[in-house]
């Protein structure tokens, strides 16, 4: 099975009405909730527009260059659904597809813009993510099962991938409720801020160009129960 078949199905299956990301944006001022039933939508569409606009197929790389962000779940958990190798950060190499924000640019044969509004408005790129996927489906059925030695991150496995975040997920506590400031720019952020907060069967509150003046109201506001900070240095 694939990372989104293992890590997240669970939580959709136990209470697909609570809420899985929390994101504000403290440069724009803007708050959006997705529960984990709207993230699976958003996630279904993406692996039924990968597969089927832009023929991808199980083992090909999809480069996603986006921050963390409401829309960046749906891009992460549709590609790993389809049984594609993600590749995160500067440096990623050539893909098959990438997902860039407004003004990115990627070695890939297809590169499109995830506008990150708010709202999800479409960007006006010639291929515009957000706009895209809303004619597919929501709901998604792989060709074939994902198996464990596919690689899902990087240089990792499905089975590495999940193994770690599990590692990762067991420090955090039942359900934690995770206030992160962690961009996923690397394969060991997205284990970190993203796939171990799945696997604790908990949700994020992901602060987007954080106000240090303004987290202390956070962390009450949405009863958090961990923090995850970058590294300093």
């Amino acid at each position: 099975m694939s990372v989104t078949e293992i890590l997240f199905t669970p939580l959709l299956k136990a209470d697909s009405g609570r809420p899985l990301i929390t994101h504000y944006d403290d440069a724009t001022g803007s708050r959006v909730e997705l529960s984990r039933a709207t993230v699976k939508n958003w996630a279904a569409k993406t692996a039924n527009w990968l597969r089927d606009e832009h023929d991808v197929e199980p083992g090909d790389t999809v480069a996603v260059l986006l921050p963390a962000h409401w829309q960046t779940v749906g891009v992460l958990l549709g590609a790993w659904w389809c049984g594609t190798r993600v590749v995160v950060g500067a440096g990623s190499g050539a893909a098959k597809v990438a997902i860039v924000p407004p003004g990115g640019t990627a070695d890939a044969d297809v590169v499109a813009v995830a506008s990150l509004h708010p709202l999800g408005l479409g960007s006006g790129a010639p291929v515009d993510y957000s706009d895209d996927v809303r004619v597919h489906g929501d709901d998604f059925l792989p060709w074939e099962p994902v198996p464990g030695s596919a690689p899902a991150l990087g240089e990792s496995t499905v089975d590495d991938v999940v193994a770690a975040a599990r590692e990762l997920g067991a420090k955090l506590g039942g359900e934690p409720r995770v206030l992160s400031t962690v961009e996923w720019d690397s394969a060991t952020a997205v284990l970190e801020g993203f796939l171990a907060v799945l696997a604790a069967g908990g949700s994020i509150v992901q602060v987007s160009n954080p106000d240090a003046g303004r987290l202390a109201a956070r962390r009450d506001a949405e009863k958090v129960t961990q923090e995850i900070t970058p590294p300093r240095g």
